[in-house]
């Protein structure tokens, strides 16, 4: 094994643990405020809670065919070089690694620091202290090799379901809102339009993660068979619980109650649980966020480990290098670890979790079109699975993307603008290193 070779060691389990924990993460307690808020009425905000699952799960079995026809370890990368040239793969592997995976992490990180916070009775100038431990302690896991960053992983996502359905049982059984709670379906001043695309927006973030399970495809045992069971096995779960969980909300607390609290999953566990409740969902959305955490460091940092390996990046020979021993991008790490510490310092949850939605969907919309543009270009490409329904099912995530685009760009533009200067820096240093390219096969000491 070269020392630019990745070990091929993670199977069904550990991928679609990847995918249903980093998925659920934070979202699932803390977007039902930005949801509701947004459309002020329950039925709306529920409304997009399903279109939010309809559109990942449309975009999961649209992307498992490019994701299966081309596995290899970069993920979204590999696919919009394949497809449209390197100048696309290198924008989005460039917003990934300066955007995308470090204000997820910094994001969830933040989370993290408020909730132990609140846990242990810590001041609020604790919270980034404590985010930026945990980022540090994961990356340190992480580069011990991918069974070590899966196995958390594993364990992390087992611990998370428990008291997610321990919310959903007792929920609807002591619930005593039932379904009045679920209506009306608008509020008078809230408009359609921009109130669901809004609160889509909000439930995208807690559908987000799915995807960069691609990241990993180089280190699957046999990704043309796993990676897309991974991704539909794991969106569908996510997708039940998320439905279940937000109508147990409901049956507790009005949507007037949820938009107007900032931890809708403790409130509503201390009126099921008792007072001890709150702490036992404050435990549970600790391992939840840990695990959210672990996989995006988990996957992200094989991203500039995977340009690096082409030179494509400033310092590409130090980034390529992987740990002598576990064989892991470490350099990677390090670098994601600290753009994420950067981040952090910023303390600013919702901002840093709509601008990375707004970055990531831009490609995310190009990956679902790539279904389009390979088939006509390359017929005889080996497909081991090829999406069901085409062209309705591709056409779905793309008319859903591009609405939640189009509704960023009009609802905020600030942070759509931001998105935009962050990933188009990216060009003139793609220009700058083009010459300097190597094949995926070169060495890079």
């Amino acid at each position: 094994m070269s020392k630019s070779e990745l070990k091929k060691e993670i199977g069904l389990v550990p991928a679609l643990a990847i995918v249903i924990g980093m998925v659920i993460g934070g979202g699932v307690f803390f977007k039902p405020t930005a949801v509701f808020g947004a459309t002020g009425a329950p039925g709306l905000g529920m409304t997009a809670w399903v279109l939010g699952g309809i559109i990942s799960i449309a975009g999961g079995l649209t992307a498992a065919e490019v994701s299966a026809a081309i596995p290899k370890t970069g993920g979204m990368v590999a696919y919009l070089e394949e497809t449209y040239g390197d100048v696309w793969g290198y924008l989005l592997g460039w917003a990934q690694t300066v955007i995308y995976f470090p204000a997820n992490i910094a994001a969830l990180g933040i989370i993290f620091g408020t909730q132990a916070a609140t846990l242990l009775g810590l001041s609020d100038s604790m919270i980034i202290p404590v985010a930026i431990i945990t980022i540090i302690f994961l990356t340190c896991m992480n580069s011990l090799g991918s069974k070590t960053g899966g196995a958390i992983q594993t364990v992390a996502t087992a611990g998370k379901l428990i008291p997610l359905f321990a919310i959903i049982i007792v929920g609807l059984i002591k619930g005593d809102g039932g379904v009045v709670r679920l209506f009306p379906m608008t509020a008078v001043d809230h408009p359609i339009g921009t109130s669901l695309g809004s609160a889509l927006v909000a439930t995208m973030f807690a559908y987000d993660g799915w995807i960069n399970v691609g990241a990993i495809a180089g280190e699957m045992k046999n990704p043309a068979k796993d990676l897309p069971r991974a991704i539909i096995g794991g969106l569908s779960l996510v997708m039940a619980v998320y439905l279940l969980i937000n109508v147990a909300y409901l049956f507790v607390l009005p949507a007037s109650a949820l938009a107007a609290t900032k931890t809708p999953a403790a409130d509503v566990a201390t009126i099921i649980f008792g007072p001890s409740g709150g702490k036992i969902i404050t435990v549970g959305i600790l391992v939840s966020i840990f695990g959210a955490i672990n996989g995006y460091i988990l996957t992200g940092m094989r991203i500039p480990y995977a340009m690096a390996t082409e030179n494509k990046l400033p310092f590409s020979n130090w980034l390529a290098k992987l740990h002598p021993t576990f064989k892991t991008p470490i350099n990677s790490g390090i670098l994601m670890a600290v753009i994420s510490i950067l981040l952090v310092f910023s303390g600013k949850f919702d901002q840093l979790t709509d601008l990375l939605i707004f970055v990531i969907w831009l490609f995310y919309v190009m990956t679902f079109y790539a279904v389009f543009v390979l088939r006509k270009n390359q017929p005889n490409l080996h497909r081991p699975y090829k999406v069901p329904l085409y062209p309705i099912v591709p056409a779905i995530a793309i008319i859903g993307g591009a609405y939640i685009i189009l509704n960023t760009l009009f609802t905020q533009p600030m942070n759509a603008g931001l998105g935009l200067v962050f990933t188009l820096i990216g060009y003139p240093v793609y220009k700058s290193r083009k010459s300097k390219f190597k094949k995926v096969d070169d060495n890079i000491a």
